[in-house]
């Protein structure tokens, strides 16, 4: 990467931090963002490294000069003029995952699908440091993949979540462990189509060898019908059925069949640490994958057995008078929340809402109508959530314009053994800045509550 003209597009931490490692490497970079100067952090860093930065929008004359390949943000669509551009002109726009792969040695998992990423990826981390080996986590996971790439050693594994957005914009990226975990329509309003979407979560085994491992979900038909697009050997998970190779929930009991076909009994569904059928799924993957990456059986055992969660998914936060909060900020669209919800057995109130992507929340009607004591909305989908409740016959709901608001509502509607849950089915960004932020917001509300 010496010498090359790179343009990276959009200055959020990943950006910044793929431009700084370019130009270490000896790159021309120049970085490019909507915003204006003033509403960026960390520019006088990057051009004292000697990296142009332009801001205040994305003008089409940046292409006028040679530009050897983009690194663009993960968000970033692909229909912007600039982008259209830059692939007619048969330039390479990749996202900073491929760069962290070319600056790496270090072995690769992989783990995407649509729900469950962060917790199946902290799983294996913990599976495999709790067997004796190296490893880190990084990508999609708040930690920028090319940054811990570009630092890793030979024998440390580096445990990867990806986004589809992020998938989109590899070319040589290759996991020797690739893990799907599930596909629901989600980021619909991104890739076009359900069609769209599964491609592009298919691309993380595009480059991968006869030698290397997809785990994938045998109880789905659309991640069953990627087989095809798998070089290498396929490792199942089911909690409905036995597999040949890989992780099944038999009655009770959690068995993993090795590629030489011995069973080994893992643990008991009852033994899990983490609430719900969801979670059992990606404690089903996670297991897997570690497994065959060769954790130790008592290292996967301790970590089923113990592990806490990620924060901001199911995360509890705090019991107070006898009522439980529970902070699941990263549930971004309805089947997140819908898992979230089914993961309890008493009343919920529910908090919700956020930036309006079209999502469709009618399949929440159901668990509305049997599990929810009360609901509290906010943000853009407000309306939709609420009409949903309506329907389902959900009383009282609650009007509120931001989450401070929502968690003293709650307060006040909650008797003891009710659970307050913030799953909001939707994307944080009508009003924060990520779901972290989010997240950290109900938490310190949750903790101020007297």
């Amino acid at each position: 990467m010496s010498q090359a003209s790179v343009l990276v597009l959009g200055l959020a931490k990943s950006g910044a931090a793929v431009a700084k490692l370019l130009a270490q490497q000896g790159a021309n970079v120049t970085v490019n963002e909507r915003k204006s100067r003033e509403q960026c952090e960390g520019i006088e860093e990057l051009e004292a490294l000697g990296i142009q930065v332009i801001c205040g929008g994305h003008p089409l004359t940046l292409l006028d000069k040679p530009v050897d390949f983009i690194v663009k943000n993960p968000g970033i669509p692909y229909d912007l003029p600039i982008i259209k551009e830059a692939v007619q002109k048969g330039i390479p726009v990749f996202t900073e995952v491929e760069i962290g792969y070319r600056l790496t040695s270090s072995p690769i998992i992989g783990v995407t699908g649509s729900n469950g990423k962060t917790t199946t990826t902290m799983m294996i981390r913990e599976m495999l440091k709790e067997s004796g080996l190296q490893a880190k986590t990084a990508g999609n996971i708040g930690t920028v993949f090319c940054e811990v790439a570009a630092n890793s050693l030979k024998n440390e594994w580096l445990v990867t979540e990806l986004s589809s957005f992020q998938l989109l914009g590899i070319q040589t990226f290759r996991p020797k462990i690739g893990v799907l975990l599930n596909i629901y329509d989600a980021h619909l309003d991104y890739h076009g189509s359900k069609q769209e979407y599964m491609a592009a979560k298919a691309r993380l085994f595009m480059n991968q060898r006869s030698s290397d491992l997809a785990v994938l979900n045998a109880d789905q038909d659309e991640t069953r019908s990627l087989v095809e697009h798998v070089p290498g050997e396929v490792v199942w998970f089911s909690r409905k059925q036995p597999v040949k190779r890989g992780v099944y929930l038999e009655e009770e009991s959690i068995i993993y069949v090795d590629k030489e076909g011995r069973r080994w009994d893992i643990c008991s569904q009852k033994e899990l640490s983490l609430p719900g059928m969801h979670n059992v799924e990606n404690s089903m993957a996670a297991a897997a994958a570690a497994l065959e990456a060769g954790a130790s059986l008592e290292g996967v055992q301790k970590v089923l057995r113990h592990f806490k969660g990620a924060a901001h998914r199911l995360q509890f936060v705090r019991e107070w008078r006898g009522v439980s909060y529970y902070n699941d900020s990263k549930a971004t669209n309805a089947l997140a929340t819908r898992r979230a919800i089914e993961s309890f057995d008493g009343s919920v109130i529910l908090i919700a809402g956020g930036l309006d992507r079209g999502e469709d929340f009618n399949v929440l009607e159901d668990l509305f109508r049997s599990k929810l004591k009360a609901l509290i909305v906010y943000g853009q989908t407000a309306p939709k959530l609420a009409l949903v409740g309506e329907k389902a016959g959900v009383k009282p709901i609650v009007h509120v314009d931001n989450v401070k608001e929502a968690v003293e509502q709650a307060r006040m509607i909650a008797d003891e053994g009710d659970t307050v849950l913030l799953s909001p089915a939707a994307a944080s960004w009508d009003q924060f800045d990520s779901f972290e932020e989010r997240g950290d917001m109900f938490i310190q509300c949750v903790h101020m509550l007297k």
